[in-house]
């Protein structure tokens, strides 16, 4: 409630905008009706091996990468809060949010993040949190190494490409714990993968993995 409030009258002096096509709307909207209509919302998620389930909001394609890319440029605008509650609203729809305990983002290597201002993935996680009152921790994972793009590479590049990319900074935090993984977009899904077996390595009771744009790629794998 608080932060509704916070973010009427911060309307007020900086207008709320479609990420998409950047028109002027209502505060507590997340896009403009009609680039609302054109988005593509998926229908049928793909697995994650070793999560116990995978949810998503979006196909990323032309509709909906405007959003994407602007947290990617390092400009959030309006982008987190429309695209964190749609994917909050998916994961309330099948019950998921129920089992979570804490919620971790996808990790960005330390010296990307600085040149970026923020970890989008970071960003869409707090969302999350603050609507259901669930804790982020940000700090549990990181990213040891700057990695190559997956979609990229061959599946035996891809597991080479992750092979020790990651660490767990704070196992006690994760150990009995249910974990939901969250990401910005899920291209092969071999980073949800990765962390979701280190996770799991380090004691956490179930991981679930969840991202707002699921590519028609990771559709077909």
């Amino acid at each position: 409630m608080i932060k509704d409030i916070k973010r009427k009258i911060l309307h007020f002096f900086y207008p709320t905008r479609c990420p998409v096509c950047d028109e002027v709307i209502y505060s507590m909207d997340r896009f403009c009706g009609k680039c609302m209509e054109n988005l593509n919302y998926t229908e049928d998620d793909v697995s994650i091996s070793g999560a116990a389930s995978f949810t998503t909001a979006f196909v990323y394609d032309d509709n909906i990468r405007p959003a994407i890319m602007l947290i990617k440029k390092g400009i959030c605008g309006n982008a987190d809060y429309a695209l964190g509650n749609e994917l909050a609203d998916r994961l309330e729809q099948r019950g998921i949010i129920d089992e979570i305990d804490v919620i971790i983002p996808v990790p960005m290597y330390k010296k990307d993040k600085i040149k970026r201002g923020f970890n989008q993935a970071e960003l869409i996680a707090n969302v999350i949190g603050r609507r259901f009152n669930i804790p982020v921790s940000p700090d549990s994972v990181a990213k040891n190494r700057k990695t190559m793009q997956q979609k990229t590479l061959n599946r035996e590049m891809r597991m080479k490409n992750l092979a020790g990319a990651y660490n767990v900074c704070n196992p006690v935090e994760i150990a009995g714990k249910s974990v939901l993984l969250v990401d910005d977009v899920s291209t092969t899904g071999s980073t949800l993968a990765e962390l979701t077996s280190l996770l799991l390595s380090v004691g956490a009771s179930e991981v679930r993995c969840a991202a707002c744009c699921q590519t028609s790629e990771q559709s077909k794998t």
